[in-house]
Order: C-alpha cells, then structure tokens, then sequence
C-alpha cells in the first residue's frame, strides 16, 4: 500500500508561484512514475505533469513551460513548481503514483491518489 500525502496549497495572486510537495510511503517510490492532476469546479480531472523512474517529465500546453515537476528519492517525495499561475489554475491538485512505471497520463492508469491540495489563484 503507497500513501501520499500533498501539500503548499494556497491563495496565490495572478502571476505569483507555488510549490505543492507529495510525500509517498513505500520502499519502492523510486520505482514509480509520478503524476500531477488537477480538477476544477464543474470540470473533469485533467493530467498536469508526470515524472519517469528515470527522470523523464511531460506536461501538457496548458502549463509546458510555467509548471516544473521533480523527485528526490531521497526524501520519497515529488514537488510541483508552479510559476507564472494564472486564474483558469485555480483547482485541487492531486498528486498520483503509477507502480508500473509506466509513461501515462491517464488518470486510470494511476494506482494510488493522495487526497488533494486546494490551489486558487486570484486575479
């Protein structure tokens, strides 16, 4: 069983930055693939960034270029730096582990969920 738990949720003003962290149980985090999701009132979940066992990262439009996702293996934990946030931001953040170390984007292919971290950005 893999617990995660998010944090660095908060009120943001339009173009200011956070940095959520996800902290994993489990001897094998290093093994997994890391993701980001986020859900919006109203809105379906939608993938934000992954990072590989290997350190390979993908994101998609919406945030290439503003979110930087990262692991310290180390520590069990994958932060998310997200700069330049705007308001369509604004959703919980949910952090996601895939234990086939699989290269997905898909919600379903996740296997463990923490419980979410509120993220509003102010205009």
């Amino acid at each position: 069983q893999v617990q995660l738990v998010e944090s660095g949720g908060g009120l943001v003003q339009a173009g200011g930055s956070l940095r959520l962290s996800c902290a994993a149980s489990g001897r094998t985090f290093s093994s997994y693939t890391m993701g980001w999701f986020r859900q919006a009132p109203g809105k379906e979940r939608e993938f934000v960034a992954l990072v590989t066992w290997s350190g390979n990262t993908f994101y998609p439009n919406s945030v290439k270029g503003r979110f930087t996702i990262s692991r310290d293996n180390a520590k069990n934990t994958v932060y998310l730096q997200m700069n330049s946030l705007k308001p369509e931001d604004t959703a919980v953040y949910y952090c996601a582990a895939c234990v086939s170390r699989a290269y997905v984007t898909t919600e379903n292919s996740y296997d463990y969920w923490g419980q979410g971290t509120q993220v509003t950005v102010s205009s």
